[in-house]
């Protein structure tokens, strides 16, 4: 059975492409995935992400239990600030990649992604036991809209009191903040996955409909248009971020997607012993940035080759809109992952040559900056 966001009726009404997604009906785009693409890049884009998963991690022992479930120190976020972090099973695999929102001093919201919900809200009842915490899934009934560009700010001002810009210019990077949208109330966050600025807005499902139609209306007069899954993911290849199932699995360790900083070992947590093992260890690959010249893209499967041996595997690929030219994410032999190496990709049985890079592809301009 699929899935269905609240917004499914005002898809249609925008004739959206659809595509199953982690189980999910969602819209892959509306007409452009390139003009989506540069309407986030140069204006904004409105998405619906109400496929995420939201799970709620609440009581006096909260923020202990979520230190030992994750790999970062939970209890050292700030009420009113997020983290990014990551789920691991007992040999440092990594399970999920989500944000953890404090909302209160024994209040969290846990935001997994879609495909990975179920085994979030799984892990963290069963690592539960002994913690006085309570945990309840509400991703059925939480809608989330996101407003990502250089034009979210002002989209979001106007549908807001005269408090507004007071709120926005309070709310910093990978922080959270109730507020009242368009009439509605919402959580606010400013976290982002496009490599621009942006809001995530969280409310009731019987609240979507109202507020999509009214950030659309603000976002079209701002420039704006909606935008789907595929723009969704070519940003995000710009700006360098993993998605899982591609840069992150089970069968990845956070050392080898380049995501050590997020781990504390000096607590004790699920994972722990094997990732302590692992950090001694000079890692055996390495996530890169890639790109190219000429117009094929690099998708992900594809072999990455040095002097006629396979050395690594793109992990996500594309032609960026943005770029001009080719850029991809892979792993590839540790010795080979500094900047400026050059490799070659086997694209369909012609060889292409591409040249290791740091990551971010692209970061937005200092006027756009937090």
């Amino acid at each position: 059975m699929t899935n269905e966001t609240p917004l499914l009726t005002e898809h249609r009404l925008l004739n959206a492409t659809f595509t199953d997604f982690a189980g999910w009906q969602m819209p892959l785009k509306y007409r452009s995935e390139l003009a989506e693409h540069h309407a986030v890049r140069t204006a904004a884009g409105l998405f619906d992400l109400s496929h995420m998963g939201e799970i709620w991690v609440c009581g006096p022992d909260a923020a202990a239990l979520l230190d030992y479930a994750l790999v970062g120190e939970l209890s050292a976020v700030k009420v009113g600030r997020a983290k990014y972090s990551l789920l691991c099973n007992e040999d440092g695999g990594v399970l999920d990649d989500l944000v953890v929102y404090r909302l209160a001093d024994v209040s969290f919201l846990v935001v997994a992604n879609a495909s990975n919900a179920a085994i979030v809200f799984a892990e963290l009842s069963s690592r539960a036991v002994g913690f006085d915490v309570d945990i309840a899934d509400e991703s059925a009934e939480t809608a989330l809209l996101a407003v990502q560009g250089p034009e979210a700010a002002a989209i979001l001002t106007a549908l807001m009191d005269e408090t507004g810009p007071a709120v926005l210019a309070e709310l910093k990077y990978y922080a959270s903040t109730p507020a009242r949208v368009a009439g509605t109330d919402v959580l606010l966050a400013r976290t982002g996955y496009t490599g621009e600025d942006g809001f995530e807005l969280y409310m009731p499902n019987s609240e979507a409909p109202q507020l999509w139609r009214s950030l659309a209306k603000a976002t079209e007069e701002c420039g704006g248009i909606p935008a789907g899954l595929a723009a969704r993911d070519t940003l995000r290849l710009e700006a360098g971020m993993a998605l899982y199932g591609h840069e992150l699995t089970v069968a990845t360790n956070p050392y080898d997607a380049g995501l050590g900083r997020l781990i504390r070992l000096n607590k004790e947590f699920v994972g722990a012993e094997a990732l302590q093992r692992k950090s001694g260890v000079p890692a055996s690959r390495r996530l890169v940035g890639l790109v190219g010249t000429g117009r094929r893209a690099a998708r992900a499967g594809y072999r990455i080759r040095n002097a006629g041996t396979d050395v690594g595997e793109v992990t996500s690929g594309a032609l960026s809109p943005t770029l001009g030219c080719p850029i991809a994410l892979g792993f590839v032999d540790a010795v080979l992952g500094e900047p400026g190496t050059v490799l070659n990709v086997d694209i369909r049985g012609n060889t292409a040559e591409f040249t290791v890079t740091a990551l971010p592809f692209y970061v937005r301009p200092e006027r756009n900056q937090i």
